[in-house]
């Protein structure tokens, strides 16, 4: 397996083929535990289509890489993915406390998470077709922290929920004053500026700000505001100082990969072209232009998560162990396979831990919402004693 720093394409290794209103204040707002219902919000089902295309796009990567021209690009679709986030972050986020952001966000990553690493592991354990994992390794994955520790991912594209994870972070200060218009724009400019200064300078700041996908994740936040309050000349030179910064980045990722996976020949500038697509799609969506409301892209949108966590290492070993057979339609048929364990993951994984999990995690979490919270248990202080 080749290896390079995080975020270089060189992570995103092939692995067996071809060669993922306004808000009210914090005290307003019912918090998490007392009984707050959070706001029901009109889904965008054409951004669950977009998740599963950029899904796919990984997933061809992974299943094909250079065998032809479109799929050794498909590690793009993770740009994709960050640009999609961005935006329904915020937007999912706005009227919520941090309590019920922190909640969503544990319900939504971590039973898909869970199983896939344990799954995972058993898959490279029996087969061995790579290094299997060790039991250390293993627990230390489970916690979705590994990356923070230096400790070596159960699958390689896992190295996008430790990025997800610190725009999770960073974004939870906007939750926790209340979502508004100025406050996320203050947020996204502030967060660009610092993230260009530490970009090219390895360290701390570099980790906690997300310094080489900010880009990403702003546009997303952006694109949004644009949907919710309408267009101006800020939400706009925000989103092509993004895009320009995110190009020059795709392009150089593209060359120095094609380049170390001996296909120098293949140039940069698609890569820009893609991400141009990516950004036209997104401003169609903000701007109401791609309205499509098809109900079965809320199940497509359903199936990413799961097919991403699962499709990478567990593929790649499929693909190796089944070598001899016909070259396309093995891996037609991956897809397809790994598509219906997604959905048995999401049916039979996802909802039911979910049910379980929330009503545990609001009372767990609500205290956040609450500004005066009681000390549980004795009090530390002497008590006095009697005549005094």
């Amino acid at each position: 397996m080749l290896t390079a720093s995080v975020g270089h394409p060189v992570e995103r290794d092939v692995s067996g083929g071809g060669t993922a209103a306004p808000t009210t204040s914090r005290a307003t707002v019912a918090p998490g535990g007392e009984g707050g219902h959070q706001p029901q919000r009109p889904r965008i089902r054409v951004l669950d289509g977009l998740r599963l295309l950029a899904a796919l796009m990984v997933v061809s990567y992974h299943y094909f890489g250079f065998v032809s021209m479109p799929t050794a690009y498909g590690w793009l679709g993770v740009e994709l993915f960050f640009l999609i986030s961005g935006f329904v972050i915020c937007m999912s986020s706005m009227g919520h406390t941090v309590g019920q952001f922190m909640t969503s966000r544990i319900v939504r990553l971590f039973p898909a998470y869970w199983f896939g690493v344990l799954l995972t592991s058993a898959v490279l354990l029996i087969w061995q077709v790579r290094k299997p994992p060790s039991l250390a390794e293993i627990a230390a994955n489970l916690t979705m922290l590994q990356g923070g520790i230096g400790v070596r991912r159960i699958d390689g594209v896992y190295w996008t929920l430790w990025v997800e994870l610190r725009f999770y972070l960073l974004f939870s200060a906007v939750v926790w004053f209340g979502v508004t218009y100025r406050r996320a724009v203050v947020f996204c400019v502030a967060w660009l500026f610092g993230a260009v200064l530490t970009m090219k300078t390895p360290g701390v700041a570099n980790t906690v700000l997300v310094s080489e996908w900010a880009p990403y994740f702003i546009a997303g936040i952006a694109f949004f505001l644009i949907h919710r309050y309408g267009q101006t000349l800020l939400l706009w030179g925000l989103v092509g100082v993004c895009f320009l910064l995110s190009a020059n980045h795709v392009v150089g990722l593209a060359v120095g990969w094609n380049k170390a996976s001996g296909r120098a020949d293949l140039p940069g500038w698609p890569a820009a072209l893609v991400l141009a697509l990516f950004f036209a799609l997104m401003a169609a969506v903000a701007l109401g232009w791609l309205r499509l409301d098809w109900k079965w892209l809320s199940v497509a949108g359903a199936l990413t998560y799961p097919l991403y966590l699962i499709h990478q290492y567990i593929g790649g070993t499929v693909l190796a162990e089944l070598a001899d057979l016909p070259y396309l339609p093995l891996r037609l048929g991956l897809i397809v396979v790994m598509l219906v364990a997604a959905w048995c993951i999401h049916r039979f994984v996802e909802r039911p831990a979910a049910r379980l999990m929330r009503p545990a995690l609001v009372r767990a979490i609500g205290a956040l919402d609450r500004v005066d919270v009681p000390v549980a248990g004795p009090s530390r202080l002497r008590r006095p004693r009697q005549g005094q």
